[in-house]
């Protein structure tokens, strides 16, 4: 697997691929350190309010089955999961991790999303086809996405599925990421989804990829979860656009370089 390639090898994989596969980057340990964090954040949610989810970017899975949390809410993701949790804030810093992130993109590095992507078992949704950088207001379309197994991934439980090399096509439209189980993960016509690769990985395995790359997972049919921490890492010479109606700065978390640097203010032009 990619993880073996020598470091040279590695970057020259991911810049013709567009992604890059690091088996075991995490421990036993850290693994369960996750999952155990997972559970305090799902018990978190269960003490809130809708309105306090909602402020607080915990977001639903909206194809379950009533009843199917057993009294909690059943959870697709959680968003800036470094406000929550002091364990996913260290993990998007863990020195495994940053060492192939400074591979393809140099020493200064922030970061631009703290995610947990949560399929639970028997009711996880897809998620389409897509590009990141299709929804997201930064330029150059430069960054890279990083989705760590916190869980046992594969098919039958939704693991991501790439198109090798699509980072080449340039941006494009996708439309609506979730769908419906019985759903394609495409809508459209002219994407050749026999191309699509399925990488499955172990628990405490990472992806890396491109934010170009063509990339969507399938439903949970598993009684199984599939649990994924993500992270969006660029470098300081990718730039901040918003669109129409959002803010004309943002701050991000500084994850190594930049002088010492804990958080940098970017702004529209």
């Amino acid at each position: 697997m990619t993880a073996t390639l020598p470091a040279e090898e590695k970057r020259t994989f991911f810049e013709e691929q567009g992604y890059l596969v690091l088996e075991g980057m995490l421990d036993e340990d850290e693994v369960e350190a996750c999952a155990g964090e997972i559970e305090r954040l799902h018990a978190l949610a269960a003490g809130m309010s809708d309105e306090e989810r909602s402020k607080g970017s915990f977001q639903l899975e909206p194809h379950a089955a009533p009843g199917a949390g057993e009294g909690r809410p059943v959870l697709r993701k959680i968003e800036r999961t470094r406000r929550h949790s002091a364990v996913f804030r260290d993990l998007s810093a863990h020195p495994r991790l940053l060492a192939t992130i400074r591979l393809l993109l140099g020493d200064d590095l922030l970061l631009f999303r703290s995610t947990l992507m949560l399929k639970p078992a028997h009711h996880g949704s897809a998620h389409g086809l897509h590009q990141d950088s299709a929804y997201w207001p930064m330029e150059p379309p430069s960054l890279v996405t990083v989705s760590i197994a916190l869980t046992d991934s594969d098919p039958e439980n939704g693991c991501i599925q790439v198109i090798p090399g699509s980072h080449k096509w340039g941006m494009q439209r996708w439309g609506r990421i979730t769908r419906q189980r019985d759903q394609p993960l495409t809508d459209r016509e002219d994407v050749d989804t026999s191309q699509c690769r399925q990488v499955p990985l172990r628990a405490g395995s990472a992806l890396l990829f491109h934010s170009l790359i063509v990339h969507g997972s399938g439903p949970n049919n598993s009684p199984r979860p599939r649990h994924t921490a993500l992270y969006a890492y660029f470098p300081p010479t990718v730039r901040y656009r918003p669109g129409e109606g959002r803010p004309r700065e943002m701050t991000f978390p500084v994850v190594h370089g930049l002088g010492g640097r804990t958080e940098l203010t970017l702004s529209a032009d």
